[in-house]
């Protein structure tokens, strides 16, 4: 008989001989411990991350190696909590340090800050270490600041920047001065040099009902620093609502910890910063500087979570009346982005949205730039000094149809059905004329007010501008409304959308904005029918293509080759907001003389609406201004607000995210990505010098390999792949693959696959009356189309087996191929 004791004693040999080998074998990390030194290094299996610990006087890690390349300055990585009296650290003073040690883990006992104990605990899990801090309060204490723990790294240059998990960026090249401070309500990061390959990524796990904010700092010494703060309650900012701080070291408030025990851990791994950011093959195009441009500009604009906007961290600032959120997150792909900008639109439905249905047109961390009376305190959400930027309203609308085609969560959709369609009606019912256009809150120049986004022109009452993005607005909302249910309203917002783009395309002799003289769509209409704006204004006839309004093509031919006439005439890397001047009432002082700011300059925000426009008419140049814009920013980052008419150079301090929309438009009307709620859609429009395209692209948890090349489109998943020369769409519903010709839902066929069975379609034909495809797999098939005539009559051939079928009354029409494998389906009606 063993005795229990030599049971488990030769258990744990075993267990140990056993870990030793993997250690030898090279599948584990290690954990080596110099009780003499006082110091413990741990590294990982792959041998790309390694800690060393130094506990002699306290606790500090003096080394985080990434692929053999320590990035931390002198100061290391301790823990540290300053009151009002007092500032303690993990690190500088004699303590009884008790270590622990197995072979995975170790775990250091008895650090104190004054009289707060802390025990560290590092575990080496995969490639991974987790570090757990867990600290015990003895009293309450209230805190000025704290570093749970505090990152040193070597200076501002052992980075370029670090992507948050809720989808923002620290750009560690802002940090410029001494003090400059970043705080965020999040934990996650991870860091990153362009073109290098070695990143460290830094994933959070607080305990129950804690949270974790991040601040990150240039220090005087010129060490990047970012430091952890956890917190029974989410933590206040110091100064006003301000995230960044210029010159201050403290970026939150005070707060309280309670006595008792919390606790953090932090995985801490490398990563492959090239493969993990991968855009894929991109032939004709710099994926690099796509990569780079939509992790940095991209994503700037988030401001923290529940503020995800375009002007971004550093001015403090958000517009609402931007419609690019959503498409800026279609191209960034990044599921934290995604998240975060469903909390924003839900906290501007709460909070930025009036009674009325009035949506407040901005957010800013300070008051000063609001109308007199409009700005709250408490959530920084007001109405601009420019006047009633009228375009939040179709904002928050696009955005959130947007969003929800990205996210398919209809209850989450649902919950801003009514606030959709109060800001709608809002809009809706400024028409005093009753002419089917929407008036603006300021009547003429005179006021000195503006309606829109292009903020110091004194657009008024009928503006051009506001009612094209109206009317996407209608079209998208509609949308929304049948997927909900409600075809009543369905059908309300679309007689509207009716009526307002009959109207816009009237002469304006006749009340539109059609100027048939300029060739172009005017900016607006004051109330005493003065026409203004017919200086070639940009996105004013961009919209009116992009969104759909003109589908003249004698029109878009004028506007278009006049455009680009004039830009290459001035040999412009970009459009300017407008090619000639407005007149002189018309403007504020600093856009005059022409061409200044925006009377005149360069921004590139609206660059979506070109591209979308273009790839109507010539793709060719859609494409050259999206290289145009990726090569600009291999040049100067793209980190301006605009840049100058003159000498092309950037301007402004305030950076627009918004800069970065025409490479979103790139994915999506150039390689066609248009996400609907239970589809993915593809609606390419290739040109040669792309064929070849290949990437990932994640939607709802689900990961398409796309390969595209001109008329030849293919989607793969680990379940099914379908493949056409047209675009479509292709959702999966239970064991149904369903496939969408040219991404509508008017038609739809639908494919029965049987669990385990990989579906493979091939369309050859899709068009009125005649079909043909391929599906390819091992079980039988059995294929329903949805949509056609009812009672209209087909010739079915199924593997060349031919029989005459009448469609059934719901409009559907069913076929089985009576034999296991491919089979091959063709219809033509009769």
């Amino acid at each position: 008989m063993i005795k229990r004791y030599d049971l488990v004693k030769n258990l744990w040999r075993f267990s140990m001989a056993a870990w030793l080998m993997l250690i030898a074998c090279g599948v584990v990390g290690q954990v080596d411990h110099d009780s003499k030194a006082k110091t413990i290094r741990i590294t990982t299996a792959d041998k790309r991350l390694a800690l060393h610990i130094d506990y002699e006087s306290g606790g500090k890690v003096t080394d985080l190696l990434i692929n053999n390349k320590n990035t931390l300055a002198q100061a290391g990585i301790f823990t540290a909590l300053r009151t009002a009296d007092a500032h303690w650290t993990s690190w500088g003073e004699d303590q009884q340090i008790k270590v622990s040690l197995m072979a995975d883990q170790v775990t250091l006992q008895g650090i104190t800050l004054g009289n707060i104990t802390e025990s560290w605990r590092f575990k080496l899990e995969e490639n991974k270490v987790l570090w757990t801090i867990s600290r015990t309060y003895p009293e309450n204490l209230m805190v000025e600041d704290m570093a749970m723990p505090g990152w040193h790294f070597a200076d501002l240059n052992t980075w370029k920047g670090g992507i948050l998990d809720n989808g923002g960026m620290v750009w560690c090249k802002y940090l410029s001065s001494p003090n400059d401070t970043y705080g965020v309500h999040t934990g996650g990061v991870t860091f990153w040099n362009e073109d290098e390959e070695d990143g460290l990524r830094i994933t959070t796990r607080a305990g129950n009902n804690q949270f974790v904010a991040t601040k990150y700092s240039h220090h005087e010494q010129g060490i990047f620093a970012c430091a952890h703060l956890v917190s029974e309650e989410e933590l206040n900012q110091r100064f006003n609502l301000s995230r960044f701080v210029h010159q201050k070291a403290d970026v939150f408030a005070p707060f309280e910890v309670k006595r008792g025990k919390i606790e953090v851990t932090y995985e801490l791994g490398y990563i492959n910063y090239l493969e993990a950011y991968d855009r894929g093959t991109l032939p004709g195009i710099d994926a690099a500087a796509v990569r780079e441009l939509l992790n940095t500009t991209g994503r700037y604009g988030v401001v923290d979570n529940r503020i995800v906007g375009a002007n971004g961290w550093i001015t403090n600032w958000k517009c609402l009346h931007e419609p690019f959120f959503a498409q800026i997150g279609l191209a960034l792909n990044d599921e934290n982005y995604t998240d975060n900008l469903s909390a924003t639109l839900d906290q501007e439905r709460d909070l930025a949205m009036l009674d009325d249905g009035r949506v407040l047109s901005r957010w800013h961390d300070v008051p000063g730039d609001e109308i007199a009376g409009t700005y709250d305190a408490e959530t920084g959400y007001y109405e601009a000094m420019w006047g009633y930027t009228v375009d939040s309203q179709t904002g928050y609308l696009i955005n959130t149809a947007e969003q929800f085609q990205q996210t398919g969560d209809i209850a989450w959709l649902r919950s801003h059905k009514a606030s959709c369609e109060r800001a709608l009606d809002w809009l809706i019912r400024r028409d005093t004329n009753g002419n089917g256009i929407f008036e603006m809150v300021n009547n003429n120049v005179g006021e000195q007010k503006a309606s829109d986004w292009i903020d110091i022109v004194w657009a008024s009452f009928e503006n051009a501008f506001v009612n094209a993005q109206l009317y996407e607005a209608l079209k998208q909302w509609v949308e929304c409304e049948q997927v909900l249910g409600d075809p009543k309203k369905a059908a309300y917002y679309t007689a509207i959308a009716n009526r307002l783009k009959v109207a816009f395309n009237k002469t304006v002799d006749d009340g539109g904005f059609w100027s048939p003289e300029k060739k172009q769509y005017v900016y607006w209409r004051d109330d005493d029918g003065t026409v203004r704006g017919d200086n070639l204004v940009t996105p004013v006839n961009f919209a009116a293509i992009a969104f759909g309004l003109c589908d003249d093509e004698q029109r878009i031919a004028l506007v278009l080759e006049n455009i680009e006439q004039r830009t290459r005439q001035e040999n412009l890397f970009h459009w300017p907001l407008c090619f000639d001047s407005f007149k002189r009432e018309e403007v504020h002082d600093n856009n005059w003389p022409f061409p200044r700011y925006e009377n005149g300059d360069i921004f590139p925000t609206w660059g979506y609406l070109g591209i979308r426009s273009y790839v109507q008419y010539d793709k060719e140049l859609a494409l050259k201004y999206i290289r145009n814009i990726l090569a600009q920013y291999r040049k100067d980052g793209l980190s301006s607000q605009r840049y100058s008419r003159v000498d092309q150079q950037g301007l402004g301090t305030d950076i627009l995210a918004g800069i970065a929309t025409t490479v979103t438009a790139l994915y999506s009307d150039i390689y066609g990505i248009r996400p609907k709620w239970n589809r993915l859609g593809l609606e390419p429009n290739m040109v040669p010098a792309l064929n070849g395209t290949q990437f990932a692209y994640t939607l709802r948890d689900t990961v398409y390999e796309l390969s595209l090349h001109v008329n030849d489109y293919k989607v793969r998943t680990t379940e099914f792949s379908v493949q056409s020369n047209q675009a479509f769409g292709v959702g999966r519903m239970g064991t149904h693959v369903v496939y969408y010709p040219q991404n509508k839902e008017t038609t739809r066929l639908v494919l029965h696959a049987n669990r385990g069975d990989f579906t493979d379609l091939q369309v050859a034909q899709w068009e009125a009356g005649n079909y043909r495809w391929t599906v390819k797999g091992d079980q039988r098939k059995r294929l329903v189309i949805h949509g056609l005539t009812p009672g209209a009559r087909y010739q079915v051939a199924i593997n060349d087996q031919v029989q005459d079928r009448q469609v059934a009354s719901d409009g559907s029409l069913m076929m089985n191929a009576g034999v296991a494998g491919p089979a091959t389906f063709a219809l033509r009606a009769l």
